[in-house]
């Protein structure tokens, strides 16, 4: 039941953020939509590697907070 209110909670949280959609630079766009499809591609796959280490951590804080949890209700 916890893990369900979490899960709603989190998905609530992440596509409830309309305004975060338009935090989008609009040189930034109008530059990166000029450029050929290869650099494109790079700058999608540029984007994702500095993704992976933040998603990294974050996930890496939640798994131990949800172990410490579960610790202390055993």
């Amino acid at each position: 039941m916890r893990l369900r209110f979490a899960l709603l909670a989190i998905f609530s949280v992440l596509f409830s953020a309309r305004g975060a959609y338009a935090q989008a630079c609009a040189l930034c766009y109008t530059t990166a939509s000029q450029t050929s499809v290869a650099a494109q591609r790079s700058l999608d796959l540029g984007i994702l590697t500095l993704l992976a280490p933040a998603l990294t951590l974050f996930l890496a804080v939640i798994v131990m907070l949800y172990r410490r949890a579960v610790a202390a209700t055993a």
